[in-house]
């Protein structure tokens, strides 16, 4: 049979199990307020010793190849060749496209000959008396037509395209038959294999591989403190190695980052030639902006002032003794010691110092109080089963 306690009876039952949680959680607390102050600011030694210092400024950015080159032709004509496809390794040098060489052969010949006659000409007056006027003349025909020649030999020369730095072909915008060059042909352009309107320009794009740059921004704030040639440190994602670079370049002009605050450009050229490393990647890189080295240093909790000056607690044989020191920079948790100490020797270092919670932690009476305040609940009316004895209607 089910027994149904009267409702003013359950709510008296749960109001005793809530006081006698609230005694656990305040009992828990008074032993953690109350606990020996030696086990929570236990002393420790350290050694003195010399370090170096850093201090730094972080960028983040992306990686990039450090040279690109768009190869385009010098001259204009219809592509004969194309030698290369997106993805293909290069070297400088190699062989990108070709385009018809038959008029720029042509056109060089023409002014070999041309520049024959000039000559001729030339010898002929000289040796025939004639006036100052016409062999200056006909020596102004002479340079001019080796000129001439010289361009028409270069065109010939830049009907192959060729690469100027060695590296990865990431585009190829042209194919035989079309037809490239920078407007009308004019001049040596001419001839069945050249066109002499509404050329186009095509392109080859290389990147290089192996070496890159980071494109980084930093801080408006730090940006006064770099300059070109300071080293770095950099962290790329995907590779557990640090990599090293140095700063090419800090820009003048700021830019405004995702969150709408004023950063600087700045580009870091990444030592050495790098096999693991990939365009696009992002980069996290720590500039050095100061470094110290030998630098004699003791934790900077070690320390304590008193009337103006500074004292660390020296230890030696068992002896503890309080010598007054110079301090110089704090870098972090740390502080440069000037004089009072030397590397090797041994220092006490506090242990950190409980919280109390305001006071001794105890009410009048040595009653234990509750942080921030208040009093534990008198119990005193406690029946004789345990539970608290409650006042009120019904009882």
């Amino acid at each position: 049979m089910t027994v149904r306690l009267p409702t003013r009876r359950r709510s008296r039952i749960l109001l005793v199990g809530a006081l006698v949680a609230l005694v656990a959680v305040a009992s828990t607390g008074a032993w953690m307020l109350t606990r020996d102050s030696s086990q929570a600011a236990t002393s420790t030694t350290a050694t003195v010793s010399t370090q170096t210092m850093r201090e730094t400024v972080s960028a983040d950015g992306t990686l990039a190849a450090s040279r690109t080159s768009d190869e385009s032709f010098a001259v204009s004509g219809t592509v004969t060749r194309v030698a290369v496809s997106e993805g293909d390794k290069v070297r400088k040098g190699d062989v990108l496209a070709t385009v018809g060489r038959a008029g720029l052969v042509a056109t060089r010949t023409a002014a070999a000959s041309s520049l024959d006659a000039a000559q001729t000409q030339l010898d002929e007056d000289e040796d025939a008396g004639a006036s100052d006027v016409q062999v200056a003349a006909d020596e102004a025909a002479v340079a001019s037509a080796r000129a001439t020649l010289a361009d028409a030999r270069q065109a010939v020369t830049d009907a192959t395209l060729r690469a100027t730095i060695g590296g990865t072909v990431t585009s190829v915008d042209l194919s035989k038959g079309d037809t490239v060059g920078s407007g009308s042909t004019g001049g040596a352009s001419t001839g069945a294999d050249s066109s002499s309107t509404d050329t186009s320009t095509g392109t080859i794009s290389i990147v290089a591989t192996g070496s890159y740059v980071v494109d980084a921004t930093v801080a408006a704030a730090d940006v006064d403190q770099l300059k070109k040639g300071l080293q770095v440190e950099i962290a790329v994602t995907g590779v557990t190695d640090t990599v090293y670079g140095t700063v090419s370049e800090v820009g003048l002009v700021a830019q405004t980052n995702d969150s709408g605050a004023a950063v600087f450009p700045v580009t870091i050229a990444v030592t050495g030639k790098q096999k693991d490393l990939y365009a696009g990647v992002s980069a996290t890189a720590t500039i050095i902006v100061k470094q110290r080295d030998d630098v004699l240093t003791v934790v900077s909790r070690a320390l304590t002032t008193k009337d103006g000056a500074t004292y660390a607690t020296k230890v030696d044989g068992g002896k503890e003794t309080e010598v007054e020191v110079t301090t110089g920079e704090t870098f972090g948790m740390t502080t440069e010691i000037l004089s009072g100490l030397e590397e090797g020797d041994t220092i006490v270092v506090p242990g950190f110092t409980r919280p109390t919670g305001g006071g001794n932690g105890t009410g009048e009476g040595g009653q234990q109080g509750f942080p921030g305040g208040g009093e534990m609940p008198d119990f005193s009316q406690m029946g004789g089963n345990g539970q608290p004895q409650m006042t009120g209607p019904g009882q």
